[in-house]
């Protein structure tokens, strides 16, 4: 039968016993010659990999995985991937996973707790050899991730950490990060500061809220709770803030916000407000989202070092695969403040420290 008559004939996907019973040879020489084995010549592998081109062949890597038990694919489940801090996390991860030859698969929770959950249950059904995970804000509990370590399966967590799980973890230091913002505004001159916090539950939001709370301390300012707001740090969540803080007998005359996209809405609500930034109210942010230098004023954040981020979660991933070990450690990145127009009420120089 020649291949046209063939393939009028077969429905289900060409397997290598059709190009085998195509070109009279064996099914082992097919396979062999698919994955270039030096046994088989050359002309004769040119000539198997044609046909299978030809006929639309597709290697069963799922079956080849399961013989071998491992897929070479790495997951990574982020809470939002259109933000820039995520999106860099995740091309550095993707450098290195590639160099070492694995495929990365990526999904984003939304911050949903349940939308967390099952892709992690699909990623363990898909037997990925790793997994890196920045947990939803929503997520309380971790059975789902708790089943990677029972099954001895390589886990790293990055930003957002799971305390309770023992594996390697990635953060920043957001301490010092709540502390230097705060400290910078009080260098400016602003007495009254606000923190818009991220949820609690979260070591990110607690530490920089704990950075916070400590700059005020060793300045001698008060501590006030009414002057701090946490919330899921969405822009809505953030014009919601600034105006119960607005609205407050004594309100700040600064806002440290727990991201760019809280500090971004809190300026726009101000300045609708007629309420000058920096002159009367200091603004600044934690991540350093492209638009914080484009927009005006432009905001003072706190940029964090997320490509090598990735880029050391993935090389932790890749030892624990290879090696297997019960050894783990937490790596913790500087970041930098970075002083622009929403906070320099001295007219200092934009710099980086």
């Amino acid at each position: 039968m020649c291949f046209n008559q063939l393939a009028m004939h077969k429905k289900s996907e060409p397997t290598i016993h059709d190009i085998a019973r195509e070109l009279k040879i064996s099914a082992s020489t097919v396979s062999r010659a698919l994955q270039n084995n030096p046994r088989i010549s050359q002309k004769t592998r040119d000539k198997i990999r044609e046909l299978a081109e030809t006929m639309g062949y597709r290697p069963n890597t799922l079956a080849s995985n399961l013989r071998n038990k491992k897929s070479n694919t790495i997951g990574i489940v982020v809470p939002l991937i259109n933000r820039h801090f995520f999106s860099s996390v995740i091309s550095g991860v993707e450098e290195v996973a590639f160099k070492a030859g694995y495929t990365v698969v990526i999904s984003q929770s939304n911050d949903l707790a349940n939308k967390e959950i099952a892709i992690v249950q699909s990623m363990f059904a898909n037997r990925v050899d790793g997994l890196i995970v920045s947990i939803a804000m929503q997520s309380t509990t971790f059975e789902h991730l708790k089943i990677f370590k029972k099954r001895n399966i390589p886990l790293v967590f990055f930003d957002r950490v799971v305390p309770e799980i023992e594996t390697d973890k990635i953060v920043v230091d957001d301490y010092m990060g709540g502390f230097r913002v705060t400290q910078h505004l009080i260098d400016q001159g602003y007495q009254r500061i606000g923190h818009m916090a991220g949820p609690q539950n979260l070591m990110t939001y607690a530490d920089r809220k704990n950075g916070y709370a400590d700059a005020l301390k060793k300045n001698g300012i008060p501590y006030d709770e009414s002057l701090v707001i946490s919330s899921t740090l969405i822009s809505e969540s953030g014009v919601a803030a600034v105006q119960q803080m607005m609205e407050l007998p004594n309100p700040p005359d600064a806002i440290f916000c727990g991201n760019d996209t809280t500090a971004l809405s809190a300026m726009i609500y101000l300045r609708n407000k007629g309420i000058r930034i920096p002159e009367d109210m200091g603004i600044v942010g934690f991540s350093n989202e492209p638009f914080s230098k484009v927009v005006s004023p432009s905001i003072s954040t706190i940029a964090q070092p997320a490509f090598l981020m990735g880029q050391k979660a993935a090389e932790l991933i890749l030892h624990q695969i290879a090696h297997k070990g019960k050894s783990y450690q937490t790596v913790v990145l500087p970041t930098e403040l970075i002083i622009r127009e929403s906070s320099q009420r001295k007219k200092i120089t934009e710099k980086l420290f």
